[in-house]
């Protein structure tokens, strides 16, 4: 699917009072869910034409690794500059392909991406460098490109390019520049289904769709639980947190409070301590240690800084009580209807190698709660690094998430700096999404600056709103993506000892699934699918395993067998269009039927309808199929011929 969606940019404006709602808007966050959609997005109606010519074929791809081929250096350096701008990469050539080049191509060739054949190449010239990049393993596609030259015949060169590309398992993209003398090439390329671009921006454009598409599918099939296989944060202390904020009528956290709902998640934070008085605050200094930070702490200022409510690097007792009465006696001069409890005192963090970041949340009021990340610091608004993504998070999206911004160059080696420590970084984001999840009365957290060295992450402050209006809704309604509902997960033993596992079925799955049906009878297919079916199709193996958690669900019977899952068993439902009851389907392997496995299926399955608030549960099964009309007999439903079909029974059980 290829979307391009009007008004990108909201002419409205809006109070925000976090970095976080500052930074992102709503075409953000419709991107993003795009992205986790497995969609690829345009931005023009041309754009949109290019990509669906493209994504109607067979190319695809398994990475961005660009190599552009190109008889002219400034279509060349276009091109780069392109894919440069749409975050593609240009391959680095093997030396095998460096050596094959440079036995083929001029000495003064370009000697690297892209390849510079010259202006006087021939078609053998471009059939060899065509082949030397798309056999190199570190290029997932080629982009040859010709401008017509005094010594260069395009319908020729044409030629060999599509020779080159025979039998290819890459992308090959053509760009012909000109009008008369390149007709008869575009023919060619049309008539041998070699997409061909009129421009080198078009036609890098073109890969980028491909290399979206590639990385969105990736995304789709994502299913993060609400929570990650780690330490469960207290997510019960947190909501009283919030509580208490709620019955003093608040909703903005103060530092402290929005620094120890971090600290239930797991978040490391820099220790704080709120002084009421100079002398406090000297108290707290000696207590944490020299030097200090000093952050006003009151009700009505978002940004401290912005107002002069931030000192740091105190490194003794006589600043700090000067700092906090000058502190203390402006701000209430300049911000008198602000509610100056006094100061928090913390110890300052030092890190020579560190980088500032932000991490946060807001409430979009389409999907819901959207986590956020980017270049942190005073000046965010001015640098307006971000991207964006929807929760549930797991490492892949959250990796993909920073990959997203330009900070992601910082975090590596830079000059004298040693990469940060990632996995530290990934644990955060981790955690910010479980926040998102489980916390649904969050409307803004801010986190600004996280600093994040070789050794580790830490908050230096945050901020948190919160929603005083909410209902209570169920579990993750609040949120687009309904997590993988790891909670649901059961083990169970059959009468001789077999361990069985049933679970939420997951899109990695597919392999199994397809196996399983595969190898069920005909008469099972047949009573299971009510026609001949040898396998699934590719759509119904997608429809079968990419589901939404919420709407329907699926749990299936596995065991270990030789290191590898074996499916013997699946039930699923769907809700039908009244939204009150849903329908049911159940099949189980010809081999492990009567030992109960197609009850158990069908017990979790109603059990979990009903929690999700159906009311009745419903099937159709055919007349003959007397094991299946046995077992729902014995599960209570109610059965009747259907008035339609004589030979289906319709089955019916209020849940």
């Amino acid at each position: 699917m290829v979307v391009v969606k009007v008004g990108r940019h909201g002419e409205g404006s809006r109070a925000v009072i976090s970095h976080t709602g500052a930074l992102v808007g709503s075409d953000d966050v419709f991107g993003a869910a795009l992205q986790r959609a497995g969609a690829v997005r345009a931005m023009t109606i041309e754009q949109l034409f290019s990509a669906a010519q493209l994504l109607a074929t067979h190319n695809r791809v398994k990475g961005n690794r660009l190599a552009i081929v190109t008889n002219g250096g400034g279509p060349g350096v276009i091109a780069t500059d392109r894919a440069i701008d749409l975050g593609l990469t240009l391959a680095q050539f093997d030396e095998s392909t460096v050596q094959a080049l440079n036995k083929l191509l001029p000495e003064h060739w370009s000697h690297g991406n892209p390849v510079d054949i010259l202006g006087d190449a021939t078609e053998q010239r471009y059939e060899g460098a065509v082949q030397a990049c798309l056999q190199d393993n570190n290029v997932d596609g080629v982009i040859v490109m010709l401008t017509p030259q005094a010594m260069t015949e395009p319908t020729l060169a044409a030629r060999a390019v599509i020779a080159a590309g025979e039998n290819r398992h890459k992308p090959l993209l053509t760009c012909w520049m000109g009008e008369s003398q390149v007709k008869e090439a575009w023919n060619l390329f049309a008539e041998h289904k070699i997409p061909s671009f009129p421009t080198p921006e078009a036609s890098v454009e073109a890969f980028s769709y491909l290399a979206n598409y590639h990385r969105n599918q990736l995304l789709l099939l994502q299913v993060p639980a609400p929570l990650a296989r780690r330490s469960a944060p207290d997510a019960e202390g947190a909501q009283l947190i919030i509580d208490g904020a709620l019955a003093e009528h608040r909703t903005i956290l103060n530092s402290l409070e929005s620094k120890a709902l971090l600290t239930a998640f797991g978040i490391p934070v820099t220790t704080a301590i709120e002084a009421h008085s100079a002398n406090e605050a000297l108290v707290a200094a000696e207590s944490l240690g020299f030097p200090v930070a000093m952050k006003i702490s009151a009700s009505k200022i978002s940004h401290k800084s912005d107002v002069g409510g931030v000192r740091l690097n105190i490194n003794d007792a006589h600043t700090v009580r000067n700092t906090y009465n000058a502190m203390v006696n402006t701000l209430q001069k300049q911000h008198s209807d602000s509610q100056i409890r006094g100061v928090t005192v913390e110890k300052m963090v030092s890190s020579p190698n560190g980088r500032e970041l932000i991490i946060g949340i807001i409430r979009d009021p389409v999907f819901g709660p959207v986590i956020s990340f980017g270049s942190g610091g005073a000046a965010v608004e001015v640098q307006r690094d971000r991207a964006v993504a929807l929760p549930p998070l797991n490492t892949f999206i959250a990796n993909n998430l920073i990959d997203y911004t330009r900070v992601a160059k910082l975090l590596g080696n830079f000059r004298n700096l040693p990469a940060i420590n990632m996995h530290a970084l990934i644990q955060v984001l981790l955690r910010v999404s479980e926040i998102a999840c489980e916390l649904p009365r969050i409307q803004e957290l801010d986190i600004n600056p996280v600093v994040a060295d070789d050794k580790g992450v830490i908050a230096l402050d945050a901020r948190i709103v919160i929603n005083t209006h909410m209902t209570q809704l169920k579990p993750y309604d609040h949120m687009a993506i309904h997590p993988y509902p790891a909670h649901l997960q059961t083990r169970w033993q059959l009468a001789d000892g077999t361990d069985i596992s049933i679970r939420p079925i997951r899109p990695e799955d597919a392999e199994i699934e397809q196996a399983f049906v595969r190898d069920l009878s005909p008469k099972a297919k047949y009573f299971r699918f009510m026609q001949a079916l040898r396998e699934l199709t590719p759509e119904m193996l997608i429809r079968f395993t990419q589901i939404d958690y919420d709407r329907e669900m699926a749990f299936i019977a596995v065991l270990e067998q030789d290191g590898k899952e074996l499916e013997v068993g699946v039930a699923r439902y769907a809700t039908n269009p009244d939204g009150e009851s849903c329908e049911f389907a159940l099949v189980v392997d010809d081999e492990w039927q009567h030992k109960g496995i197609g009850s158990r299926l069908m017990t979790i399955l109603m059990t979990t309808a009903k929690a999700r608030g159906f009311k009745a549960m419903e099937g159709e099964i055919l007349a003959d199929n007397r094991q299946m009309l046995n077992l729902v007999d014995h599960l209570g439903f109610s059965t009747s011929v259907s008035a339609e079909d004589a030979h289906i029974v319709n089955a019916v059980k209020q849940l």
